[in-house]
């Protein structure tokens, strides 16, 4: 058992080391990114939509 506790105690601490190098992003990058997303995301739901609703409007059309 106490094997163990030494192993999370090990992991923690290289946890701990690993994330004291990481290169965090400043605010302004995070902003950013994060309104690039939105955009894209409300871009490609757009396109998706017309796609859609080119492809019903096909199926009706050819089913009738």
């Amino acid at each position: 058992m106490r094997e163990h506790w030494e192993r999370v105690v090990r992991y923690v601490r290289e946890v701990r080391t690993e994330m004291s190098k990481v290169s965090w992003p400043q605010k302004k990058e995070v902003i950013g990114s994060t309104v690039v997303v939105i955009i894209s995301v409300f871009l490609v739901s757009f396109f998706l939509g017309l796609v859609d609703l080119g492809l019903q409007r096909l199926a009706s059309l050819i089913l009738r």
